[in-house]
């Protein structure tokens, strides 16, 4: 009798260990595809992180299409659960965009895919951003404005800052930027 109590209670504690084992994997996993799928512009994802070391300048060139504009910091968009805070263009035809030529150091800033804005001289830099105050890659241009580099890869590029002075009032700080060409 004793054997079969103690059995018992043995299979009672192993399967306790095994159900609890198995939510925190099914909690953990449901975590995880909850930060890979924190919020989607137009199919691509705001799940992205900041870039650790300096980034190649030549990843910025080629034309990039403003695709999501977040309302608040990096920082905001890292803590807020509904991150789908995006606008619709104001573009009837064509879309807002920014063209980097690296080579030059030079970029456009276009509205609604026109050409009639000047292009500005600008300097990426890695290291203490004047503005945020923290080691990061940041562009310089016009010799006191800066926009921070959150991450640039072969698809999408993060950034923040006073990008698009029509949408600044309005508290729009991050873009998420896709490759056009």
């Amino acid at each position: 009798m004793k054997k079969m109590i103690f059995l018992a209670s043995a299979v009672l504690v192993l399967n306790s260990c095994v159900v609890r084992t198995a939510t925190k994997v099914v909690s953990g996993a449901v975590n995880i595809g909850y930060k890979a799928v924190k919020g989607t512009v137009n199919g691509i994802s705001w799940a992205v992180s900041k870039a650790k070391g300096k980034i190649d300048e030549d990843r910025l060139d080629g034309t990039w299409k403003v695709v999501g504009v977040y309302k608040g910091s990096f920082e905001d968009f890292t803590k807020d659960q509904n991150p789908e805070s995006t606008f619709s263009s104001e573009c009837t035809e064509g879309f807002d965009q920014m063209i980097f030529k690296a080579n030059k150091s030079k970029f456009k800033p276009v509205h609604c895919s026109t050409d009639k804005e000047d292009w500005v001289k600008y300097s990426l830099e890695f290291g203490k951003n004047p503005i945020t105050k923290e080691k990061e890659n940041y562009i310089e241009y016009n010799s006191n404005n800066y926009i921070s580099v959150i991450d640039v890869n072969s698809k999408t590029m993060v950034l923040e800052g006073n990008l698009m002075p029509k949408l600044a009032f309005s508290g729009a700080k991050l873009y998420l930027l896709e490759k056009v060409k």
